[in-house]
């Protein structure tokens, strides 16, 4: 009778090899990490509007409907902190502050650009296969 310390690891698949990275992160932490802030609701859409221009706070807020102040605030915070936007302020009077993307912000639009053409390419699909799922979990 075999036991599980008798039989062998399965050998890891290629997404595995990268979630157990030989950085010393086991488990993904680096790749945890960095889904954690592009995953969230407004990160993308932060970086995306910033894409190829500078702006300030208040016409960052209107190019993207829907998210109020406190989250452009704390979206802001965490991409400046994480360096994935930069943020100026002019000595001027009245106050001017400006937000740019940095190289490393820059270098995750081609990442997301694909990402975003997953997702409106396979909407309908998700749509349809939870509208599936919801029917059979009603019976």
């Amino acid at each position: 009778m075999s036991t599980p310390t008798d039989r062998l690891p399965e050998p890891l698949t290629s997404y595995e090899d990268t979630c157990m990275a030989s950085t010393g992160e086991a488990g993904g932490r680096a790749i945890r990490e960095v889904l954690d802030r592009v995953g969230d609701k407004w990160s993308l859409l932060v970086v995306a509007t910033l894409r190829d221009r500078r702006l300030r706070f208040t016409e960052l807020q209107r190019h993207i409907p829907g998210i109020s102040q406190r989250m452009l605030t704390l979206t802001l915070r965490q991409l400046e902190r994480d360096g994935l936007i930069s943020r100026t302020v002019h000595a001027e009077v009245p106050p001017r502050v400006e937000y740019e993307l940095t190289r490393l912000g820059t270098s995750l639009i081609e990442i997301s650009t694909a990402l975003g053409e997953w997702a409106i390419e396979n909407h309908p699909r998700i749509v349809a296969a939870r509208a599936d799922y919801d029917a059979r979990a009603a019976r």
